[in-house]
C-alpha cells in the first residue's frame, strides 16, 4: 500500500518495562526501540515475582520457556512468508501505534500501518486518541517485518485490508472518499466500501487534483475533506492505487466556445479574423506557421478572443474544443494563463491525427 495514509505519530515511544527480568540473552530490551516485541514471560507465572525467583530449585521460567519462544519466532517468520492474516488481541497503545500479543511475544503496528477504518470514523479526531479505543479489542494483521536478533516484531492491519479488499475493486469504479494526509506531490485518500468503512487507500496525483493549475495541493484538499474519486490505475504487485478528482468533472478541453467565450451581441461565432486584427498570445504565431507544414493541414485562421475566469495553465497550450467539425474544419483553443483564442484549422485529419500533429509541433517549437 501507500505509506502514510493515517496521519503520521510522533516519534514512537518505549515499551514500560512491566517487571525484572532474568539474565537470559536475548531477553533485555533497548528502552529506545518501542516496536521491540516483549516476552510475556518476564514475571514467574501465578506468583508475580521475577522469573527465577520463588523456588529455588526451580530453573527460571524464562529459560524454560526459551523453546517457546524460539518457536513463536519461527511461527511468525512463517506467517510472514506465507502472507498469513490473522486477529491478535491489542495489549495498549502510544503514541506511534499498537502492542499487540502474539503467543509469547509482543509486537507493534505503527499508525501509518493500521486501517484507515479507524480514524475515518471521526476525522477530526487525533489517531492517538483513536487507538486507545482500540485497546482490548482484536484487529486483523499481517506480518511485517521479524527481526529475531533485534527483538522486531512489527505488523500490519493495512496489508491485510489490501489482501481481502483489493479484489473488489476495479479501474472506473467511482468511491466517496476522506481526504487524509496531503503532501506536495497529491494527497491519500480512504475509499468507502459498501459496508460504510474505509478499508483502501489510494494517492490523488497533484495532476489529477483539479483542471485548473494546481502550485499547491493544499489550496485544494485539506485533511478529513469528503470527496468523490474515480480509479483510474491499480497496481497489484505495489498495492497501490491511482486515483482521480478531476476527471469526474467536465473536461475543459471538451468545453463548448459559448462557455469559455460568451458571444457579445455583435459578434459570430464563426466570424474569421486575421492576425492583423488580433494580438495574438506570444508563440501562436509560429505555432500555427508550423502547424501549416503537417501533412493534411491546409489553412489556419484566428477566431475570438477572451479572458477565462480560471487560470489552466501559464505555458501556451491548444485545446480541442467539442464543437463539431464542419467542411474538415476544426476548433482549436489557444490558452496561455487566462486568455483564450479560437483557431479554426481545416484538415483532412480526424481529431486524433490533429492532437498528434500539435504535439510533434510542439515538440519542434522551442
Amino acid at each position: 500500500m501507500l505509506a502514510a495514509s493515517l496521519r503520521p505519530g510522533p516519534s514512537l515511544a518505549a515499551f514500560p518495562g512491566t517487571a525484572q527480568r532474568s539474565p537470559v540473552p536475548f531477553l533485555p530490551f533497548p528502552a529506545r526501540l518501542h516496536h521491540r516485541p516483549v516476552l510475556l514471560s518476564a514475571t514467574a507465572e501465578g506468583t508475580g515475582a521475577p522469573a527465577g525467583q520463588g523456588d529455588a530449585s526451580a530453573a527460571p521460567l524464562d529459560e524454560v520457556r526459551l523453546p517457546q519462544f524460539a518457536a513463536d519466532w519461527e511461527s511468525a517468520r512463517a506467517c510472514k512468508d506465507q502472507g498469513r492474516i490473522f486477529s491478535l488481541p491489542v495489549l495498549r497503545a502510544n503514541s506511534g501505534g499498537l502492542i499487540v500479543r502474539f503467543n509469547s511475544l509482543q509486537g507493534f503496528v505503527p499508525n501509518p500501518l493500521l486501517s484507515p477504518a479507524h480514524w475515518c470514523k471521526d476525522p477530526k479526531r487525533p489517531i492517538q486518541d483513536v487507538t486507545k479505543d482500540l485497546v482490548g479489542t482484536s484487529i486483523s494483521v499481517k506480518v511485517a517485518e521479524v527481526n529475531e536478533e533485534e527483538k522486531k516484531l512489527v505488523f500490519s492491519e493495512k496489508d491485510a485490508s489490501w489482501s481481502t479488499y483489493s479484489s473488489r475493486i476495479k479501474i472506473g469504479d467511482i468511491y466517496d472518499g476522506i481526504v487524509g494526509s496531503v503532501f506536495h506531490y497529491g494527497a491519500f485518500v480512504h475509499l468507502r466500501f459498501p459496508d460504510g468503512l474505509y478499508h483502501l487507500t489510494g494517492l490523488v496525483h497533484i495532476s489529477e487534483v483539479s483542471w485548473d493549475l494546481v502550485q499547491d495541493v493544499k489550496d485544494f484538499l485539506n485533511e478529513g475533506d469528503a470527496v468523490k474519486v474515480i480509479v483510474v490505475n491499480i497496481d497489484m504487485t505495489k498495492s497501490r492505487i491511482a486515483l482521480s478528482i478531476r476527471q469526474l468533472e467536465e473536461d475543459p478541453l471538451l468545453e463548448t466556445l459559448d462557455k469559455v467565450i460568451p458571444l457579445e451581441a455583435d459578434q459570430s461565432p464563426n466570424r474569421m479574423m486575421s492576425p492583423s486584427e488580433v494580438e495574438l498570445l506570444p508563440g501562436l504565431d509560429g505555432i500555427c506557421n508550423e502547424l501549416l507544414q503537417e501533412d493534411g493541414i491546409t489553412d489556419v485562421q484566428f477566431g475570438r478572443q477572451a479572458l477565462e475566469k480560471r487560470v489552466v495553465s501559464q505555458d501556451l497550450e491548444l485545446w480541442i474544443s467539442n464543437v463539431q467539425a464542419k467542411d474538415n474544419r476544426f476548433t482549436l483553443l489557444a490558452r496561455a494563463g487566462r486568455q483564450v483564442q479560437e483557431v479554426y484549422l481545416t484538415t483532412s485529419l480526424d481529431q486524433e491525427g490533429i492532437k498528434k500533429a500539435v504535439q510533434r509541433v510542439l515538440g519542434r517549437v522551442p
